[in-house]
């Protein structure tokens, strides 16, 4: 922390600057509470909103938004049962109940949507659900190795490293620890 010790997290205000905005953890209840306030897009993931609301703080022109992929998930067509293993994945088909109930019978009750799965079903338009189970049978060694957590799940990160530390420690001390990180600046 060196001289940012004893320094507190600002009230979250369009009275801070982009870059003080940057320097704190907050929320995304908390971001998009002060995107609304501010009249901008409280739409979003964490990181989308965090840059339009820096912009706007800085006066900025907020970047032009990026075609929205859900949008086109939605419209695209889903799957309804029956399915089997030579049924086709069609483009923007989601990781639905149907196909966890068809993976569940095909591979067993151990079946979940990881990463791997998910990816592959995003991207696997064109593709059977005969090979999605072995995509899979495939991907389980990579899946038993620790995975990256994406900066979106900075709780989940803070946590699984804090536990790595602290093998013993409970989790009242974890979210004890949780607390103190978030209410530090970044730098």
């Amino acid at each position: 922390m060196g001289a940012n010790k004893g320094e507190s997290r600002p009230a979250l205000t369009p009275a801070l600057t982009g870059a003080e905005l940057g320097r704190w953890y907050w929320t995304l209840a908390e971001l998009s509470a002060l995107a609304r306030e501010m009249g901008l897009s409280a739409g979003g993931g964490k990181t989308a909103v965090t840059a339009r609301l820096a912009a706007a703080l800085d006066g900025l022109p907020p970047e032009p938004a990026a075609p929205a992929a859900s949008a086109a998930r939605r419209s695209g067509h889903q799957l309804a049962a029956p399915v089997d293993g030579a049924t086709v994945i069609p483009p923007g088909q989601r990781c639905s109940q149907l196909l966890r109930e068809f993976f569940v019978r095909e591979i067993g009750p151990g079946f979940h949507f990881d990463a791997f799965m998910r990816d592959y079903v995003a991207r696997g338009a064109g593709r059977t659900l005969a090979e999605a189970v072995a995509h899979w049978h495939a991907t389980r060694a990579r899946a038993a190795e620790p995975q990256e957590v994406g900066a979106q799940f900075e709780f989940n990160r803070f946590l699984r490293d804090w536990y790595a530390a602290r093998p013993d420690g409970t989790r009242a001390e974890a979210l004890a620890a949780w607390q103190a990180h978030r209410a530090r600046p970044r730098d």
